[in-house]
């Protein structure tokens, strides 16, 4: 559901250079749909062309940060050749966030699940309200967080990051903080400030730096990346075409036990 003369993302830049991206499909969780993720690509791109941004804030509508990939759209479209080309949609977004000349902040309220816990993991920094909540909860329907363990096993120790993706289950904002997922945790009403302490301290550094340091940091960290999310892409997309997927992710949208 969403209004049809909003835009899926919406973006704001203030003098600074700080731009805030905006997943606005509340009634859906801001689930990352086809259009959603090229919604955001696109203004990603227009971020990366915009040699006065300093800084980006990834923030959502609505009570929730991102429930993930839109389940009823998977759905509706089972075959090997479409879940390929969502997933490769979905890697693009997240290996832009990692280009970005610039930081990239998550701003986490709500639940942050599946594709939508990968995004805060994909995100250079990540500030969440005290009462979100992250899960890589794919599991639970037949479908493991294949795509999502590249970012989640890239925070988190890897026993860690397994737990969760075996079992599905959700860790609270603190126990986020203390794994490495999120670096700070404001009171609800405080987060907007707890982001904008780390925006500030941001800008006030020379641009130069900043570009230069985020692009070395992953270069010497993340070798194997584009790889790995091409070998979770294509095993997403074949786990996908299994009919436990199937009728899980059927289950979830009819609101019953798979």
């Amino acid at each position: 559901m969403h209004d049809a003369e909003a835009p899926l993302v919406m973006s704001t830049r203030d003098a600074r250079g700080v731009v805030t991206l905006t997943l606005n499909r509340p009634r859906s969780l801001n689930a990352l749909s086809e259009a959603m993720l090229a919604a955001l690509r696109a203004e990603l791109a227009a971020v990366a062309r915009d040699d006065g941004a300093r800084v980006v804030v990834l923030a959502a509508a609505g009570k929730a940060f991102c429930a993930g990939h839109d389940l009823k759209e998977m759905r509706a479209s089972p075959s090997l050749d479409y879940y390929r080309d969502l997933f490769s949609a979905c890697t693009d977004v997240m290996l832009a966030i990692q280009h970005l000349p610039v930081p990239v902040i998550a701003r986490v309220h709500g639940i942050a699940t599946a594709a939508g816990c990968q995004l805060v993991a994909t995100c250079d920094l990540a500030v969440a309200s005290s009462e979100a909540r992250f899960a890589v909860s794919g599991v639970n329907y037949g479908l493991f967080c294949s795509t999502p363990s590249v970012a989640l096993s890239r925070n988190l120790l890897r026993k860690q990051a397994m737990e969760m993706l075996l079992t599905g289950d959700f860790i609270d904002a603190d126990e986020a903080r203390s794994r490495g997922l999120v670096n700070r945790v404001a009171v609800p009403d405080r987060l907007d400030e707890e982001v904008e302490a780390l925006v500030g301290k941001i800008v006030a550094k020379a641009p130069a730096a900043v570009r230069i340091g985020k692009e070395q940091f992953y270069r010497q960290i993340e070798a194997g990346v584009a790889g790995a999310y091409a070998i979770a892409g294509e095993a997403m997309a074949c786990n996908m075409m299994d009919e436990a997927a199937l009728d899980g992710i059927q289950a979830f949208i009819d609101k019953r036990k798979p």
